[in-house]
């Protein structure tokens, strides 16, 4: 099994659990990330807004913003990297992201990748189907929604469409425009942090 150091590159698939069909995405990123960093990536990636709490699960242990966290011992995400919470290919831990609509993002560490002056950003290589809108109700209201607005004798069906902007596309995945929006996000030097 591949083991990680500090300088090495990460591809990991992001699948948000319990979708149908999946909706995922694979990113290559520095192993030396910081937790608080893949949270930044990761928001990106799925499209997130970064509107609620999240955490980090890597087995018993939890990560993410102690100050702003009211029910778990969290450990600090900016003090812990990636390579130290899943240290070899194979590793897989859970991303929790708005504890009401209860998105979980299981994240596998698929490949490890010698790091090259071309590894200095995060890159998304892949994914599939778009991320559900924030506050739709978690998995069961996305299904909901989705059914709502694929039926115009709903009732919900014009409400739907209103608050989504019109119209919604649950296959839409846009490969350059994802990485056009990884490029955006800001770096302290010239590595990924």
């Amino acid at each position: 099994m591949t083991t990680a150091t500090r300088n090495t590159v990460y591809q990991l698939k992001i699948a948000l659990a319990e979708s149908s069909p999946p909706i995922w995405r694979r990113i290559r990123v520095s192993s030396n990330i910081t937790l608080k960093r893949l949270h930044q990536i990761l928001q990106t990636v799925m499209g997130w807004q970064d509107y609620h709490l999240h955490q980090f699960r890597v087995g018993d242990r939890c990560y993410g913003v102690p100050e702003l966290d009211e029910y778990d011992e969290l450990e600090d995400e900016f003090y812990a990297r990636l390579y130290q919470v899943a240290p070899t290919q194979g590793s897989s831990f859970t991303y929790e992201y708005d504890f009401g609509d209860n998105w979980q993002h299981e994240i596998l560490l698929e490949r490890i990748h010698p790091w090259q002056q071309t590894d200095r950003k995060p890159v998304c290589v892949g994914g599939e189907m778009a991320t559900p809108p924030e506050d739709c109700g978690g998995i069961l209201g996305y299904q909901g929604m989705l059914q709502s607005i694929q039926d115009p004798e709903d009732p919900e069906h014009d409400e739907w469409l209103t608050w989504l902007g019109g119209s919604f596309d649950p296959e839409r995945f846009d490969l350059d425009e994802v990485n056009r929006r990884l490029k955006h996000l800001h770096y302290s030097s010239g590595r990924m942090l």
